[in-house]
This record gives structure tokens, sequence and C-alpha cells, in this order.
């Protein structure tokens, strides 16, 4: 994998840049729709070329393990096979769905124990074994394994948790230096900085992430319940530190605004299940503004659903349709209602990186951002 940095905007840290894999470009900032199960829930891989011009999509690697497991993955020839789609992949470790399964699992300084969340059957988690899990997924972007820890969360808890996840970084590091990839392309590490919202503990992570000198670097922990001015105060500290001319991923964010806010701090990469989770549910994310589709006053609306976007969907289903389809608990509803969602956040990065390759992005997202968050 290979980052060049296309341009800085100069009134903030908001970066333009193109990570190369063997599975395609990817231009920066960018939005990668979350595939948990090998899919994104209620979209084609058709739909996510041509509709939603996705670059990268995201597995997660506890859910692949469990279905359909490893050894129908790799009989297929990893997840790009099994499932049709030709770009990029980025897996994550599984750490953020230990740390969700905080009633069914033990942290040891070995690994992770825990049940299964759909037969109870009992597994476990290595730094080692989730190299070799991500290896046989295929991702082109693997994630170290960490520890996500909750928030709140006490100091000396944090403190643990942070060293604990550098020594499983050296140890996946090491797994996956000694390891080759399991099909005919490359794969890349990225570490994951820690320390919840403790300024000095972040300081800590990051330093000892950017010495790693992997091809990218992440920042977890975030978006677990803390107030969004302590996201945007870690992250920028974060950005401070990590290196340049690497690509940064924010794990599991966020709403538009929070995308947005982040880029300007210099952070790259996003993804979050907000857009998709959020269409089931009947919110649709729009250039607008934010529709509750479920609404009485789209009842009678036969206007398209968004006129400011390109795509099929946005322009060809009216209001009043998606709201049918959406009350009367119609699957097509959730389609279109994700392909718009995902459209909208797609659109969203690529009017981001236009703006900082024209060097206008920090007014430019001045003047966007009340716009999109306000409820219509």
């Amino acid at each position: 994998m290979k980052f060049n940095l296309d341009h800085k905007d100069s009134k903030s840290g908001a970066r333009a840049g193109t990570i190369n894999t063997d599975h395609g470009e990817i231009p920066t900032p960018i939005f990668m729709p979350v595939g948990t199960a090998g899919t994104v829930k209620a979209v084609h891989q058709r739909e996510l070329v041509d509709d939603i011009s996705a670059k990268i999509i995201l597995g997660n690697t506890y859910h692949l393990f469990m279905r359909p497991g490893l050894d129908l993955l790799q009989q297929a020839g990893g997840l790009h096979k099994f499932n049709g789609w030709e770009g990029p992949i980025l897996t994550d470790s599984g750490g953020y769905q230990v740390y969700s399964l905080a009633d069914s699992r033990k942290i040891v300084e070995e690994g992770v124990k825990f049940q299964s969340h759909i037969d109870g059957s009992k597994h476990f988690f290595t730094p080692e074994n989730v190299m070799d899990t991500q290896r046989v997924i295929g991702a082109d972007v693997m994630m170290a394994f960490d520890e996500c820890t909750p928030y709140p969360c006490d100091y000396e808890y944090a403190q643990r948790s942070m060293h604990m996840t550098h020594r499983w970084l050296d140890r996946c590091i090491k797994r996956f230096d000694e390891t080759k990839p399991a099909y005919d392309y490359d794969q890349t590490l990225f570490p994951i900085v820690q320390g919840s919202t403790y300024k000095d503990l972040r300081t800590q992570s990051a330093e000892y992430i950017a010495k790693t000198g992997r091809e990218g670097n992440a920042i977890g922990g975030l978006s677990v319940g803390e107030p969004a001015e302590d996201m945007y105060e870690m992250t920028d500290l974060v950005c401070g530190i990590l290196p340049t001319d690497k690509p940064r991923y924010l794990m599991g964010v966020g709403t538009p605004a929070n995308i947005l806010e982040c880029i300007s701090l210099g952070v790259d990469m996003f993804d979050c299940v907000m857009p998709t989770r959020n269409a089931r549910n009947g919110m649709i994310y729009t250039t607008a503004g934010i529709i509750n589709i479920r609404n009485e006053r789209w009842k009678d609306d036969l206007a398209r659903i968004d006129v400011g976007l390109t795509g099929y969907v946005s322009n060809f289903y009216s209001k009043a349709y998606l709201r049918h389809l959406v009350i009367s608990n119609e699957i097509l509803g959730s389609q279109i209602a994700s392909i718009q969602n995902l459209s909208f956040y797609l659109w969203l990065v690529g009017e981001a990186r236009k703006q900082i390759l024209s060097d206008n992005f920090a007014s430019w997202k001045e003047g966007i951002i009340n716009t999109i968050s306000q409820r219509l």
C-alpha cells in the first residue's frame, strides 16, 4: 500500500491524498461503508459501485470468523471472491466486538476468551490468530488487535489497557511480518491508538504507534459515548503526533458533522454503521438536511428524495413513495434509504476533497455544516 499526500488545506489540518492498493485507488478523505458480515446491509455490490461510488468497504473479523467461517472463505479464495466486491477491503480486528461482549468475555494477557453471540460456543482471540484470520479473509488493510475501553473509563484502567494494546501490537507486527498474504495481492497492517480521553495516554500511545513505522495508522476508542468535544480534542492531539505521510483512520465515526470536523483536524479515513442503520429506521441524510421519512409531512411530497445528488435513487424516487415503503415495512424502503444515505456520505467526502484541493475547505465547511445538520 502506498499513500500520496496530494494537498493540505492552508487554513485547517484537512488533507487530500491517494491510497494505492492492489485492488484499486482510494482518494481521501474517504468514507468506508460497513459490510459487517460480508455485505453492506440492503445494498448490492453493483449499487456500491454505480450508485454510491464506494472506493473501499469494511468487513468485520469477528462476524466473518463466526459466519461463514474461515474454511469457506479460504475455499472461495478470500472475501473478495466470496462476495464479489472487486475493490479494496479493510477488516477491523474484532477488538470492538470483544468490547461489546462485556458480559461474555474475559480479557487476559494472552488474548480474549469469549462466547459466540450465535450459539454460545467458546473461542479465544489472540494477536497472532487475529492476524491469521485476517490473512484468510484477505483484507487489503488489516487492523491490529486491541482493547477498546468504554466511556467513562478510569485512568488506571485506561493506562493498563493501553499498555496491553501496545504489547498486543508488538505481537501482531511480529506475526504479520513473519507470514505472507494468503492470496495473490499485498496486505498491510494498521496499528491503533488508544488511551481513552486522557491527553497523556493518547500522547504516549500515538508516539508508540508512530514509531512502529507501518503504512497507515488508526485512532480507536472514540465515538463510544464521550462528548463530541472530547473526541475532537483527542483526534486533534493524535493527528499532531502521527506521521503526515501516512493515512489516518478514525474508527467508527460518525455523523456528517463529525466527519467534516475530523477532516479539518487531519483525518483521512472513516467508517460508521450510522448511514445504513439509520436508513433502516427512516432517517434520511440529504444535501438539504436530515429527514425523518416517517413523519406525516412527507406523506404527499412527490418531490425527488435529494435533487442535490446525481444518483439514480436520489432523483428517481419521491419522498412520498419512500415514506410509503418505510411505513409499510417493505424491504425496498430499506434498500432505497440505505443507498441514499451512503450516496450522501460518499458525496460529502468527495466534496470535501474537492474543496481541499482548491484550498477552500475551511470556509466551505463552515457554510455547509449547518445545512446538512438541520432537521427538515
